[in-house]
């Protein structure tokens, strides 16, 4: 089954670590990343979507990060 997910942070490093340790997990970069103005924040927020392959099925309550 293919699991997806979406990767937000502000616009700092936290954001590329967040990325980096999905992909050390075996995550894979699904499309371009997103980059947008959070006005009531008044800061720059970045978006990655990332896709993995497993075994099994989906269901709900699966942890998503934990895979």
């Amino acid at each position: 089954m293919k699991l997806y997910r979406l990767l937000t942070e502000d616009d700092t490093s936290a954001f590329c670590h967040k990325v980096s340790a999905a992909l050390a997990a075996g995550w894979e970069l699904h499309g371009d990343p997103a980059y947008a103005f959070d006005a009531a924040r008044g800061v720059m927020r970045c978006a990655q979507a990332v896709t993995k392959e497993v075994a099994g099925d989906y269901h709900p309550e699966l942890k998503l990060g934990e895979q």
